[in-house]
């Protein structure tokens, strides 16, 4: 039997573990296990860390039943790698091993008051502040402000941190360290392509940057050790799996990046899941953008190999646009049933929906939108408001897009795809006509968790996984061409522009979620008495 190398994909709404062989990158077998959101107050998005290493755990063990089903030897399984939703933010106990709070989704709006003042107290009102060492502007979506509103209202953390218990980490973090003996003897790592989502982590020297751990007044002692993508970490220590190393680790987007083997300077893809995120791959050089978008690391395969920087378009909001449609409105009963419903309109017939539920990240950065749905009349139904949502995907992707080849200076031609909603045959059309230009999706859409086990199974001291460019593997796709006249795309992204400029300004810090606890000042830095000078710029 050829080595196989398996991957935990942990994301916003779903838990998967994926089992690959390491020679032909065939798939061959996974288990899937859905994630509860919680919203306890407006803006408000919560996960129970507890409920997240219980799926992993569940996936784990059903996957390994199918493959002695398949009369197929766990044995084979050589490496594990981690991949993971960016930004959620937990703290948690090392002595107990529990979690002192529940994780803080990185779609959560309860920083926007902080966010506001940040601005307000930086350079100009600035919001880019931070962005010469980060990549980042200041925002609601990173970890740092999350964590901050952690330290500030959770009594547990603050206690757990005086008395030198409490740990930071991202879901990577989290997930690492209970596979690795939790409060026996776990380690608490992460990788650069995570460290580079908190706003703490500096993306020219590789490190926990103590200037912006000053600014958000977070103590260094309570941050993982950041690590390279591609190393082992330390091994599994309970379960069908125990002894297997862990030894890759990407952030989701990172890694579809390396499982759609965009490994060359200029290489893009785009991901359609909970949000939508369209990485270009720059190289070993970090470029900033003009244009709205992120500058992130992509990855570092191996300790002692180059990072390399990725240009990052950031939608918050594409797959959850369906999920809200269903479990909110009750518009449609399955996700799947969308795609009927928008093909029974054939259009939206001026209907224009702006899910601006997290107020709207690239290229605006502006948390005060809120979502809204115009252009309707009494000929609209809820086939037409399907439709719209898939449009809103879209349109959403050709503004990220747009600022990308402005950026760049070298237009792409062709998008390359992967992620759940690329299943939606008429989305990829959609996005095509919308785009004007070919989509091209690869028949196994599981490259997030690919890039996982590709980290894994290259790393030193596994090596079953080679990332030579001539022994990468070949991957079938299908490609969907544009079909309708770029005159009539032009309009209608045009219109779509519009409404965007109708959603905007519409919430305030004041107004958001009634004052439900938001902003509280910390005891320093920016956010009360003795504030500390911003971090003096560096120019690299």
């Amino acid at each position: 039997m050829e080595p196989l190398v398996a991957a935990i994909d942990q994301g916003t709404s779903s838990t998967r573990f994926l089992v690959f062989n390491a020679k032909t990158a065939e798939l061959i077998c996974h288990h899937q296990v859905e994630i509860n959101q919680s919203f306890p107050k407006e803006g408000w998005v919560e996960e129970d860390p507890r409920e997240i290493m219980q799926s992993v755990y569940e996936c784990m063990e059903r996957t390994c039943e199918k493959l002695c089903q398949l009369n197929i030897n766990v044995s084979n399984i050589k490496a594990v790698g981690v991949t993971n939703q960016r930004e959620t933010t937990l703290v948690w106990d090392k002595e107990t091993g529990e979690p002192l709070y529940n994780a803080i989704v990185w779609l959560d709006l309860r920083t926007q008051s902080t966010v506001e003042r940040l601005i307000n107290k930086a350079p100009g009102q600035n919001k880019n502040h931070l962005k010469h060492k980060t990549g980042l502007p200041i925002s609601t979506y990173f970890s740092a402000l999350k964590l901050r509103w952690l330290l500030d209202n959770v009594a547990e953390i603050q206690d757990a941190v005086l008395d030198g218990r409490a740990m930071f980490g991202t879901v990577d973090s989290w997930i690492i360290w209970c596979l690795t003996g939790g409060r026996n003897g776990g380690v608490h790592c992460t990788d650069v392509s995570n460290a580079s989502r908190t706003m703490l982590f500096n993306i020219h020297s590789m490190n926990w940057d103590p200037e912006l751990c000053r600014y958000f007044d977070v103590p260094m002692e309570i941050l993982p050790k950041v690590r390279s993508s591609s190393e082992i970490y330390g091994c599994m220590k309970s379960g069908s799996l125990a002894g297997v190393p862990i030894s890759g680790c990407l952030g989701d987007q990172s890694a579809a990046l390396v499982g759609q083997m965009c490994f060359k300077e200029g290489q893009a893809k785009n991901t359609y899941g909970t949000g939508c995120f369209l990485l270009r791959n720059t190289g070993t050089k970090p470029v900033m953008s003009e244009h709205g978008l992120l500058t992130t690391v992509a990855y570092q395969m191996g300790k002692d190999e180059p990072a390399c920087y990725a240009l990052e378009g950031s939608v918050a909001i594409a797959g959850e646009v369906v999920r809200w449609l269903k479990d909110n409105m009750g518009i449609v009963q399955s996700s799947s049933e969308i795609e009927k419903l928008a093909a029974a309109a054939g259009s939206s017939y001026g209907c224009y929906f702006v899910p601006a539920f997290s107020g709207l990240y690239a290229p605006y950065w502006e948390p005060s939108a809120r979502g809204i749905i115009c252009g309707l009349t009494q000929f609209t139904n809820r086939n037409h408001l399907a439709f719209a949502a898939l449009e809103a995907v879209c349109f959403q992707t050709r503004e990220i897009l747009d600022a990308m080849n402005q950026d760049s200076g070298v237009p792409l031609t062709q998008l390359q795809v992967d992620g759940g909603m690329t299943s939606n045959r008429l989305l990829m059309q959609l996005q095509a006509d919308i785009l004007c230009m070919p989509v091209v999706r690869p028949t196994m859409s599981e490259t997030t968790a690919l890039g996982a086990a590709m980290a894994a199974g290259a790393a030193e001291g596994v090596q079953v996984w080679t990332l030579s460019p001539d022994q990468l593997p070949n991957v079938t796709s299908e490609k969907y061409e544009p079909q309708i006249h770029s005159d009539e795309s032009e309009f209608r992204f045009g219109r779509w522009k519009k409404a965007v400029q109708k959603a905007m300004n519409w919430e305030t810090a004041e107004s958001c979620c009634n004052g439900n606890g938001l902003g509280k000042k910390a005891t320093g830095g920016p956010w009360g008495v003795s504030p500390t000078p911003p971090p003096t710029r560096v120019d690299h």
